[in-house]
C-alpha cells in the first residue's frame, strides 16, 4: 500500500512552461543588468527561446538544480561569482507566478484527507518552494519540502526521497514519487520507490514511459491510480 507521496514542483505540481517560460526573459534581462546581447547569450547558454518562450528538453532549468544553472551562466558573467548568480536567480524564482497543473488546494487537498503523507523534493531552492507552496494555498497540506539546500542532496540521487520516508517513518515502497523528468524517475529508482510520470512538465509520454512505473496525464488522475493498488 502507498502511503505517501513525495512530489516534484515544477513540471508536476505546476505547469512547466506555463510558469517559467514567461519568467525567463524577465530574469535574463535582470542577471544582465538590462544588456540584451548578453541576455540573449545567457539564454542560447541556458538552451531558451525567448522569443517562444520555450526551454529546450535538454535544458538544465528543467531538472538541474539552481547552483548547476548557476555554474552554466558563469562564463558568460565576468566578475561575478556562481554563489551570487545561484542566490538572484533563488531570489528571482520565489517571485515567479506560479501557474498550477491543476487544482492544488482540491486536488491535494483530497489526497491528503485520504491520509496520504505529502512531500515536496525539487531542484530549485527550499526557500522558492516553500513560497510557491504559500502562494498555491497548500503549504499546510505538505508534511516534508525539501531543495537542493537542504542537506538531502538533489535529483536524481535519493536523498530527498529517503529523508521523507524516514521523517515518516515509513519503508521506500511504501511512497511513491510523482515527477515530470527522468531525473525524477532516477531518483525513485535509486530510492527503491514507485514512480509515476506526469505530463504536465516538457518530457512527452513516450520519454517518460520507459523510465516510471505508470505516467499519467497530471496529478488530478492519481486517485484513480492509487484505486487500482488497492
Amino acid at each position: 500500500m502507498i502511503a505517501a507521496l513525495i512530489f516534484d514542483k515544477d513540471g508536476t505540481l505546476f505547469d512547466f512552461t506555463a510558469t517559467w517560460g514567461g519568467w525567463a526573459r524577465s530574469a535574463l534581462v535582470a542577471l544582465a543588468r538590462g544588456d540584451a546581447d548578453l541576455a540573449a547569450r545567457l539564454a542560447t547558454a541556458m538552451r531558451y527561446d525567448p522569443v517562444a518562450g520555450l526551454f529546450a528538453p535538454d535544458s538544465t532549468v528543467i531538472a538541474g538544480t539552481t547552483a548547476e544553472v548557476a555554474e552554466l551562466l558563469l562564463p558568460h558573467l565576468p566578475g561575478r561569482q556562481a554563489a551570487e548568480i545561484a542566490a538572484e536567480l533563488n531570489a528571482l524564482s520565489a517571485q515567479a507566478e506560479q501557474v498550477p497543473a491543476v487544482d492544488l488546494p482540491k486536488v491535494l487537498g483530497a489526497l491528503h484527507g485520504r491520509g496520504l503523507r505529502l512531500g515536496l523534493a525539487t531542484n530549485d531552492s527550499e526557500a522558492s518552494a516553500r513560497a510557491h507552496l504559500a502562494g498555491a494555498g497548500v503549504a499546510d497540506l505538505f508534511d516534508f519540502v525539501a531543495g537542493y539546500d537542504s542537506g538531502h542532496g538533489a535529483k536524481p540521487g535519493p536523498g530527498q526521497l529517503l529523508a521523507f520516508a524516514g521523517a515518516q517513518g515509513l519503508a521506500p515502497a511504501e511512497v511513491a514519487m510523482v515527477g515530470d523528468s527522468l531525473h525524477d524517475a532516477a531518483a525513485a529508482r535509486a530510492a527503491g520507490m514507485a514512480s509515476v510520470g506526469v505530463l504536465t512538465g516538457v518530457a512527452p509520454r513516450d520519454v517518460l514511459e520507459p523510465a516510471f512505473d505508470v505516467v499519467l496525464p497530471d496529478i488530478a488522475a492519481l486517485s484513480g491510480w492509487l484505486e487500482t493498488r488497492r
